[in-house]
């Protein structure tokens, strides 16, 4: 009996780790800036990788309506994303993608579909890709900063505009594809505590640019993702992150992303479900700033704090830690977005 309620134990804490692991790319091509791209020769290994490793592949609207559900996932399920729709996307990907019956999501903004951007896919081009298996989903109207106010605009006036761009983004989408699926990717990974309303107003969910495990823990307007590009874009380093855990994580102390007041130090108290970690090996990263140990505060709760002010612009807290029943490790990231000291923002 006691070897039964041993088993049981481990069952449960496995049915809670588990999750999806999203993928998020721009770009598969030679030709476009490294920083947002992998090449060609770099995503097939990455998805003949996924396919030797029994990996399950699976849409992205799929694994977050069971994440919803409270259904359970299959250990190593990988969602694959696309953000902007690009050419080479249909050019490249699809074709390795469609080989390996991979589904996949791209996130699309309307303005540089409607003004024929060389660059971009137009509506024939997703309407075929939508047909053999793509998910369309929202990018925003102009891939605008959503956080970001114009010049003289109130907050309601701000919040209206940002709630018409994706309204309206939606609406062009279910027009010209029939897809509605209220999946909306922050562009550049900012959002803020009253665009989660809105979507949360709305039926949406939202995707962002920090990394982690997707699962039971996980807060459907601040949804993890992890960018492949670049020096990310390697697969001995994506093979850890393609193994991660949903991190249990109960309760954060600051949820806002965006920072405001001249609070550039951001001291994020986070709470865990305890029962699948080793507290003395949880480690935690500033960006830019490198390691950091934690600070326990109690035995489920630790706090995490820069020690110099983050810059403007986007910055992240990562914090990992191995699962006790698998080796793997957990993986939580919570991103920020800070204003120039004037509250104007940088120029991208």
């Amino acid at each position: 009996m006691f070897k039964r309620m041993i088993m049981l134990l481990i069952a449960m804490v496995s049915f809670s780790s588990h999750g999806a692991v999203i993928l998020q790319y721009h770009h598969v091509a030679t030709d476009t800036p490294a920083i947002t791209s992998v090449t060609p020769e770099q995503f097939r290994e990455q998805m003949e990788y996924l396919k030797q490793n029994q990996f399950v592949v699976k849409p992205l609207s799929e694994v977050l309506n069971s994440i919803k559900a409270g259904k359970a996932l299959a250990d190593k399920t990988v969602v694959i994303t696309f953000d902007d729709g690009y050419n080479n996307i249909a050019d490249t990907a699809h074709p390795i993608l469609k080989e390996y019956g991979f589904p996949y999501t791209i996130f699309i903004a309307i303005e540089p579909i409607e003004k024929q951007y060389s660059e971009m896919m137009s509506w024939d081009t997703l309407k075929r890709l939508a047909k053999e298996g793509a998910e369309i989903a929202n990018h925003s109207w102009a891939h605008e900063h959503l956080v970001r106010k114009l010049a003289d605009e109130s907050d309601s006036q701000w919040l209206a505009r940002i709630e018409q761009s994706i309204l309206d983004t939606e609406a062009a989408i279910v027009d010209n594809i029939g897809h509605n699926f209220k999946m909306l990717a922050y562009p550049y990974g900012e959002y803020n505590s009253a665009i989660e309303q809105l979507l949360q107003r709305h039926g949406y969910v939202g995707l962002g640019q920090q990394s982690g495990a997707v699962g039971a823990y996980t807060n459907m307007t601040a949804i993890p993702r992890f960018p492949v590009a670049g020096v990310y874009a390697d697969l001995s380093s994506l093979k850890v992150k393609l193994h991660s855990l949903n991190m249990p994580v109960t309760s954060l102390s600051l949820s806002n992303p965006e920072l405001s007041n001249g609070q550039w130090r951001p001291a994020l108290t986070v709470t865990l479900d305890m029962d699948d970690i080793y507290p003395h090996q949880l480690m935690c990263f500033v960006q830019g700033q490198g390691g950091k140990k934690p600070l326990w505060l109690s035995e489920n709760q630790f706090t995490i704090q820069a020690d110099v002010d983050l810059p403007p612009g986007r910055s992240r807290y990562n914090c990992t830690v191995p699962s006790k029943s698998s080796g793997r490790y957990y993986w939580f990231s919570q991103a920020w977005v800070r204003p120039k000291d004037d509250g104007t923002w940088i120029a991208e």
